[in-house]
């Protein structure tokens, strides 16, 4: 296997309210010389940090490598909002699948969450914990959408889900433009890069190493079995390595390229609010509506509104971030019109054709996981989790995933973002229409 740099823009943190409220963190090296592990992870976003700190916690020697910085993609740039569940819904992976898993997968759906929780318990990590987010309603098949979703969760055993009417939900969010929405109580909201250097420091607290600058060029299997990788200044000779670059895998890989689409998605934080944040969302809880292309916001520490949505498939940025947002969220808030918006920034998720993240192996011990489609603060960390359960020889839950069939964009690689923006332009329509 072969790659170039797929780092194409500066390794720096983009200008983003995150990055500059973010907690100190080490100038960790790049990789320079020769270095012996028993696993190595490429890449320091959720995935790659949750499998390795799970991977050092059961007493492996573990070395992390990370093209740019800890977090720098949308692992520190997302909304930030714990949701539980993955992008596709229980009923399509049980039409799709069968019911043997989605059982399995109603048995997951609040694993990752519960991941992240431990961690932030276990190593005390600084990242602005809230409890709890709501999933907005804009009409009545909003609503009988989410009266399902909460039936459903309900067969698999959870229970965390209410219904909200419209008074329900004006008391969390002083905004007309909803007629109800669904709490769920086990969620949250938090700082994402903050989680994602606090876990960082977690994994080293244990013996781990991380490099950041320091992206993986080849790897090429060993007369022993061993694997040895290749970047820029350094080899690394591992057992096994754990590829984790997501929407920012770029060509490293040529057989994931393929398999799934990088999407941009944009967020803005305006200027600290005072009390007319409490005055906007009493509750402090986060928010996400259920259209097909949906806006997702909540508070920040300092009371900023953080609101973000829009979506542009091939994962480019938009010309004016400020321009695309602004109008979303005076639609929600007019009382925010003409607010000074402090930083504006954009960043990808990986999206596969199904909706559901891909986990396998391209090869006797180079495990890879991706394609969360905008699902990656929970699934990141669940399948982090059972990575490292494979890896430590129990392959129970790694294989149901890895059997799953990935289905390739209509069109290749050539077409995937056209044809994905002409169906976002037909849900979006049926959104507009109240289809």
């Amino acid at each position: 296997m072969s790659n170039s740099n797929y780092y194409t823009k500066s390794v720096n943190y983009p200008d983003s309210y995150y990055a500059a409220s973010a907690n100190a963190a080490p100038e960790r090296p790049a990789l320079d010389g020769k270095l012996e592990t028993e696993i190595c992870v490429v890449g320091a976003g959720y995935s790659g940090l949750s499998t390795a700190l799970h991977l050092t916690e059961k007493g492996y020697s573990v070395t992390v490598i990370e093209g740019a910085h800890v977090g720098w993609g949308a692992s520190g740039r997302n909304g930030g909002q714990v949701v539980n569940g993955l992008n596709a819904s229980l009923e399509t992976i049980q039409n799709r699948y069968g019911d043997e898993t989605a059982a399995f997968v109603g048995g997951l759906l609040q694993e990752g969450a519960q991941v992240i929780y431990g961690n932030i318990e276990k190593y005390a990590i600084e990242c602005d914990l809230k409890p709890k987010n709501i999933y907005a309603a804009y009409t009545a098949k909003h609503l009988k959408m989410l009266e399902e979703k909460q039936a459903l969760w309900r067969k698999h055993g959870m229970d965390d889900h209410e219904m909200l009417d419209k008074n329900q939900m004006h008391q969390h969010v002083a905004s007309d433009a909803y007629c109800g929405g669904m709490i769920d109580h086990s969620g949250a909201h938090l700082h994402p890069l903050n989680l994602a250097l606090g876990e960082a420091a977690a994994i080293e607290q244990n013996g781990g190493k991380i490099f950041e600058q320091t992206s993986l060029l080849t790897i090429d299997k060993q007369n022993d079995g061993r694997l040895l990788l290749t970047t820029e200044k350094g080899e690394i000779l591992c057992k096994k390595v754990v590829l984790c670059g997501n929407a920012y895998i770029g060509k490293a890989i040529p057989e994931l390229v393929n398999r799934v689409m990088p999407v941009s998605t944009q967020v803005l934080a305006t200027k600290p609010l005072g009390d007319l944040a409490d005055e906007l969302m009493p509750t402090d809880v986060c928010i996400e509506d259920v259209r097909y292309i949906l806006d997702y916001f909540r508070l920040s520490a300092d009371k900023r509104m953080l609101f973000g949505g829009g979506t542009v498939y091939g994962g480019t940025d938009p010309s004016d971030i400020r321009k695309k947002l602004i109008p979303n969220m005076e639609k929600v808030f007019p009382q925010l019109k003409g607010i000074e918006i402090d930083y504006a920034w954009s960043g990808n998720f990986a999206l596969s054709f199904s909706r559901v993240p891909q986990m396998g192996m391209l090869q006797d011990n180079v495990y890879f996981a991706h394609g969360y489609s905008g699902h990656g603060v929970t699934g990141s960390h669940l399948f982090g989790r059972i990575l490292s359960e494979a890896i430590d020889g129990d392959t129970t839950r790694f294989d149901v995933f890895a059997k799953l069939p990935w289905i390739p964009f209509p069109g290749g690689r050539t077409f995937r973002a056209p044809y994905s923006t002409v169906g976002s332009w037909w849900y979006a329509l049926r959104d507009a229409v109240g289809m």
